[in-house]
C-alpha cells in the first residue's frame, strides 16, 4: 500500500493527523491508518485500546463541527483503521483553520477556498449569491428565448422562472452573467502560428453576457477551421474541426467553470488542434473517472445550465464529454482530456479519418490502442498475416505519424499517436 490523496499513514499518534481529518471531512472523506509507517509497513501500536481512546478525544477536543469518523482495529490488535467521511456541516476547522488534500499533503486552504466551503455547508451555490451590480438589462437572453422557444413576453417574472430573481435578493450572479453588460471574465482567443512565440491574433470577449461569448467565440471558430469547396454547382462546407464538438467544449467551459476565480477561458487554437482550459477543477463529489466517463454529472452552475439547456445550446445532464468522444469515434486522433485540481482542459485535435489507411493497415490499427503500449507478440496473433508484414505496416505508419514506437529490439512497443 502506498498513501494516496485519500489514504494516510501514520506511524505513531500525534496532532498532526488532526489536520487530515479535517481535510478528509471538507472534502470527499478518507482513511487514516496508525501502526504504519510512511512506506506502508506495518509496525503496529503498543496498546490499540487506549490508542483508539487517545484518537477519539483528540477528535472530539479539536475539530469543530464534531465530524463523522469510525474507528476499528485490525490486523491481530496491531493496527488502527479510522475512516472520516465527507461532511455536511463545513468548514470543518483544526485550531480555527481548514485543511484540504494535496496529492498525498495536507495543506491549510486559501481564503477563496475557505470560502466555498462555507457556501457548501450552507448549500449557497456561488450563482446564487446576489450580484454586486444590480442596475442590470437582458436584450441579449429576451432575444435568445424569443428566437429559440418563441417566448413573446419577457419581464421579472420570467427571471423569476429562471432563478435569476427573487424579490428579497435581487439578482443574483446567473443574472450577472446572463446580463447585457456584467463584470465577469470571460473567454480569451489565441491563434497561434507555427509556434507558441508567433501569435496571430488575440481577441477577449468579457464583461457581456455569456450568450453572447459564446456566439463570439463560435464565429471566431468558423473562421479558422471552416471553408467551404465548389464540388459542380454545389458549395459543400468543409469542418477541419467538428463544430459540435466546439460547441460542446465551450458550452462545457461555461456552465461548469468556477466563476469565482477571475480567470478568462483560455482558447488556444492551433494549425492542428484546438485547447480550451476552464478554470475550476471538478466539484466536490465526483471524480476524475466519473466525470470522463459520463457516469455522473455535477452542476456546479445549475442555473446558468438550465438556461443553455433551455436554449438547446446543451443536454443538461452532463453529456457532454460524451457527446465530443462520439463525434471523433471514426477519428485518427482522438480528444483528449485533462483535469487538474485547478482547471479542464480539452484538446479537439483536426478531424482525420482513417479513409488513407490501407485494407491492412486498418487490421493492425484497430488492435493497437491509445493509452498502452503494446509489443508485437501482441499484435501479430490477432491478424490474419504474418510477423514480417505486421512489422512493414505498422512501420507505414510510422513514417506517416499515426503510430508511436518506443524502445528497442524485443523491448519495442507500439501506440497510436
Amino acid at each position: 500500500m502506498r498513501e494516496t490523496r485519500i489514504l494516510e499513514f501514520k506511524e505513531t499518534i500525534t496532532n498532526t493527523f488532526l489536520k487530515t481529518v479535517s481535510a478528509f471531512s471538507n472534502y470527499d472523506g478518507g482513511t487514516i491508518f496508525f501502526g504504519i509507517d510512511d512506506n506502508g509497513d506495518i509496525k503496529g501500536l503498543l496498546d490499540v485500546k487506549q490508542a483508539c481512546l487517545d484518537i477519539e478525544n483528540k477528535i472530539n477536543d479539536s475539530i469543530s463541527p464534531q465530524p463523522n469518523y469510525m474507528l476499528e482495529i485490525q490486523n491481530n490488535d496491531q493496527i488502527i483503521k479510522l475512516t472520516i467521511k465527507s461532511g455536511l456541516q463545513k468548514p470543518y476547522l483544526y485550531k480555527s483553520k481548514a485543511y484540504k488534500r494535496n496529492d498525498t499533503a495536507t495543506i491549510e486552504v486559501d481564503t477563496l477556498e475557505f470560502s466555498r466551503l462555507i457556501l457548501e455547508g450552507k448549500n449557497i451555490r456561488f450563482e446564487e449569491l446576489t450580484c454586486k451590480d444590480q442596475a442590470l438589462s437582458f436584450e441579449v437572453l429576451h432575444c435568445k428565448l424569443k428566437e429559440m422557444i418563441q417566448l413573446e413576453t419577457f419581464n421579472q417574472d420570467t427571471l423569476k422562472t429562471l432563478n435569476l430573481y427573487d424579490n428579497i435578493n435581487g439578482y443574483n450572479n446567473a443574472a450577472g452573467l446572463l446580463a447585457d453588460k456584467n463584470h465577469f471574465p470571460g473567454i480569451d482567443i489565441v491563434k497561434f502560428g507555427e509556434s507558441i512565440s508567433i501569435i496571430q491574433r488575440r481577441i477577449t470577449f468579457e464583461n457581456i453576457s455569456v450568450l453572447e461569448v459564446y456566439k463570439k467565440a463560435i464565429s471566431v471558430f468558423r473562421e479558422y477551421y471552416q471553408y467551404e469547396v465548389i464540388q459542380s454547382a454545389d458549395r459543400k462546407k468543409v469542418e477541419k474541426i467538428p463544430e459540435a464538438a466546439f460547441r460542446e467544449a465551450i458550452a462545457n467551459a461555461l456552465i461548469h467553470r468556477a466563476w469565482d476565480v477571475a480567470s478568462q477561458i483560455r482558447v488556444s487554437m492551433f494549425d492542428d488542434r484546438i485547447e480550451i482550459v476552464s478554470p475550476g477543477g471538478l466539484p466536490s463529489g465526483i471524480t476524475e473517472e466519473e466525470y470522463l466517463s459520463g457516469k455522473l454529472s455535477i452542476l456546479r452552475n445549475r442555473n446558468l445550465a438550465n438556461v443553455f439547456y433551455r436554449l438547446g445550446f446543451v443536454e443538461i445532464f452532463g453529456t457532454g464529454i460524451i457527446r465530443i468522444k462520439q463525434l471523433y469515434e471514426k477519428a485518427l486522433v482522438k480528444p483528449d482530456f485533462e483535469v487538474s485540481e485547478n482547471a479542464i482542459k480539452i484538446v479537439l485535435p483536426i478531424f482525420e479519418d482513417n479513409v488513407d489507411l490501407t485494407k491492412d493497415e486498418k487490421i493492425v490499427y484497430q488492435i493497437l490502442s491509445e493509452t498502452m503500449l503494446k509489443p508485437i507478440s501482441e499484435i501479430a496473433p490477432y491478424v490474419p498475416f504474418g510477423k514480417s508484414k505486421t512489422t512493414q505496416l505498422l512501420k507505414n505508419m510510422i513514417k506517416r505519424g499515426l503510430v508511436v514506437v518506443e524502445g528497442k529490439g524485443r523491448g519495442t512497443k507500439y501506440i497510436i499517436k
